[in-house]
């Protein structure tokens, strides 16, 4: 159902049973997946992909163009994979010549006022927590949980499972499976209820936690703590990630309290 009191521009492509609420405004070049709604005052600009059964709430913006003054106009999206929701007030930005595309994943709870920066990528079954500022090319991996107020450096990196503390400054790189508090952030533990809430197996959580001993509290440097896991614990899927993240960083990872 569409209102004929928003405007929804001819080349829009519409999936089934779109509801799109007054006021709103779905610009061309625009795609929405079957079964999501649109609220009063949304705007979804140009360049928008959004999957099926979302929810956009009153004034939030989908695929504003971006924050960056590189940006020319050139082509790109932002993409929101189905069943998430962003609540009031929210901005996505589209992507730049850089990466392309914004990129939102599925089953994704987007808290109003919480702003997504151009060439971002969010994993499936993230929270981002009310007024949390996501600046440039940032990636947050899957489970991951952004509290209220958390403001994310471009750049960087945010493992999967991960629990970050409201108001929190993130300017460097947060390992998975771990909370993260204080200022500066720093490693407050594992995230162990989150990971039990998930599924995981004891054995695994405690594999995970007896990694993170050596890496945050053996004394090492992290080339000497990260050889010492890799020769300490058996291959899995857990202490590989863990492992290729942290030797993956170009920005370093958060230390210990």
């Amino acid at each position: 159902m569409i209102s004929n009191l928003a405007f929804v521009h001819p080349e829009a492509k519409l999936g089934k049973d779109v509801k799109i609420d007054p006021f709103a405004y779905i610009d061309r070049n625009v795609e929405i997946g079957d079964g999501t709604w649109v609220g009063p005052n949304a705007t979804v600009l140009y360049g928008a992909r959004i999957g099926k059964n979302c929810k956009i709430f009153p004034s939030a913006v989908v695929s504003g163009i971006p924050q960056d003054l590189k940006f020319v106009g050139e082509e790109s999206t932002a993409e929101i994979g189905d069943n998430t929701t962003v609540r009031e007030g929210v901005t996505v930005n589209r992507g730049t010549a850089a990466v392309g595309k914004t990129v939102v994943g599925n089953n994704c709870l987007l808290m109003a006022y919480a702003h997504v920066g151009h060439d971002c990528a969010i994993g499936d079954y993230c929270i981002i927590g009310n007024g949390c500022g996501l600046a440039g090319e940032v990636k947050v991996h899957d489970w991951a949980i952004l509290s209220g107020g958390t403001l994310v450096h471009q750049f960087a990196r945010i493992g999967a499972h991960v629990m970050i503390g409201g108001g929190s400054r993130v300017r460097i790189d947060v390992p998975p499976y771990v909370k993260a508090d204080r200022e500066p952030l720093a490693y407050m533990g594992l995230n162990s209820v989150g990971l039990t809430r998930r599924g995981f197996e004891k054995e695994t959580i405690d594999e995970i936690h007896n990694i993170y001993r050596v890496l945050f509290q053996s004394g090492l440097n992290n080339s000497m703590a990260l050889q010492k896991v890799e020769e300490d614990f058996k291959p899995s899927k857990e202490k590989d990630y863990i492992v290729d993240f942290i030797k993956n960083s170009e920005r370093g990872i958060i230390r210990a309290r």
